[in-house]
């Protein structure tokens, strides 16, 4: 029987997997010399998205799994921010909120999270405006939450292993 992986190994092993993947897309980008991409060229950038969307998506539903334990029943992650909040960390816990709408963006597409992330403004996430009546095509990236941007997924790995450290510490 194997070793179960932890929260923070399986954090780390999902951020190089995002880093590949945006270390991927920019060898690409830069082979383009800032000219417009092939065809072969844009779907391998859109795989790189999807690569990092999906990780995105699965490292925090493991979180949720992982911490659940912390609460008797519910949503996990609303019970996290108020508890982060209770304890004075509004700064971790508005983040964990935000990475948790971008999240429910990635899954489902625009509709409550989306508007309540367009209606913050947020700095942190990069939420693109969709086009009016859009649906995601299969296979291709949502275009909602731009994962590619600097710091989208190392802010969201830093934000879990703080709630983590957070709840395992109370």
């Amino acid at each position: 029987m194997a070793v179960s992986e932890t929260l923070p190994e399986l954090v780390h092993a999902a951020r190089c997997t995002a880093q590949a993947a945006q270390d991927r897309m920019a060898e690409i980008l830069k082979l383009a010399e800032n000219q417009a991409l092939t065809d072969a060229q844009a779907a391998q950038v859109d795989a790189e998205t999807l690569a990092i969307e999906a990780a995105a998506v699965d490292i925090f539903a493991v979180f949720e799994a992982r911490m659940q334990g912390h609460f008797k029943r519910g949503p996990l992650s609303r019970k996290v921010v108020s508890a982060l909040t209770a304890a004075g960390h509004t700064d971790l816990a508005d983040a964990l909120h935000d990475y948790y709408l971008a999240i429910n963006v990635l899954k489902h597409g625009p509709g409550a999270s989306y508007r309540e992330l367009s209606g913050k403004g947020s700095a942190m996430l990069a939420a693109t405006p969709a086009a009016s009546g859009a649906t995601k095509s299969e296979g291709a990236p949502s275009g909602l939450i731009e994962v590619t941007a600097p710091r989208f997924f190392d802010g969201l790995a830093d934000t879990i292993l703080n709630s983590y450290e957070f709840l395992e510490g109370r």
